[in-house]
């Protein structure tokens, strides 16, 4: 006997409408002849209540119901699984999107950091914090040999700290005859930018500096009436390619 069921959320009948449906066709078949004729003689000859198509009838049921059961337990193994699945593709889709997220944003960061080094590295200060000049460019007195002053000298007590007023290389470092302690510094640009009568040094020749950093303390050594910073601009390291380093400041973005 051959047992089939109904796809999709049908069910099949009720057990107890399945048997009456069932005893009824047998005895509809017993009652045409049909059953007595493909029986044996003895089976023929009992009772209907001897035949055992009754409990035969039965045990089909108990086995249909047993396989309908069987295939709602796969149903449901396959339902859950397929939810699984679904939330673990959509987990793994949250993660990548999250991962993706977060790149964005470290490269986002990289760049901005690397923005703002490249401004700070290209901003200027000046040299003295809080300072004004003393002596302007061009002065004329006897104290310097060529006539006129080549730089410009800020108000600083001795000790003060001296910055270099942006990026570059150290050229020169040490004795500088009339302006005693010094340094001299290739900028980033290509100019020269002059620290004269220092107390002490805290660079030497080779060593980068940044916008800001101390590179000593003011002081009067060398051809000086008191303590101050004598600050130049040049063209090259060397005396006598001074420019205006009032200007040089300013068009740098420094109020002086």
């Amino acid at each position: 006997m051959a047992f089939t069921r109904a796809t999709g959320k049908h069910r099949r009948a009720s057990r107890t409408a399945r048997t009456t449906r069932n005893i009824a066709g047998i005895a509809g078949l017993a009652a045409t002849g049909v059953v007595a004729s493909v029986a044996s003689p003895a089976l023929a000859a009992a009772g209907p209540q001897d035949t055992g198509l009754a409990h035969a009838v039965v045990l089909g049921d108990e086995l249909a119901d047993h396989v309908a059961a069987q295939a709602d337990a796969q149903e449901a193994v396959a339902e859950a699984a397929a939810a699984k699945a679904k939330a673990e593709a959509e987990a793994k889709k949250q993660a990548e999107e999250a991962k993706e997220k977060a790149e964005k944003e470290r490269a986002a960061k990289v760049r901005a950091d690397r923005a703002e080094e490249r401004k700070r590295l290209n901003a200027y200060v000046a040299p003295v914090t809080g300072s004004y000049v003393s002596t302007a460019y061009k002065a004329s007195s006897g104290l310097w040999s060529s006539g006129s002053h080549t730089g410009i000298d800020f108000h600083a007590a001795t000790g003060t700290s001296v910055h270099s007023v942006g990026a570059g290389t150290v050229v020169e470092a040490g004795w500088g005859g009339a302006y005693g302690n010094n340094v001299v510094i290739k900028m980033h640009d290509g100019t020269y930018t002059q620290y004269g009568h220092m107390s002490s040094l805290g660079v030497s020749v080779g060593q980068s500096v940044t916008p800001g950093q101390q590179i000593g303390l003011s002081g009067a050594t060398g051809n000086a009436t008191g303590p101050h910073l004598h600050f130049e601009a040049r063209t090259g390291p060397d005396y006598g390619s001074d420019i205006d380093p009032i200007a040089y400041l300013r068009s740098r973005g420094v109020n002086v």
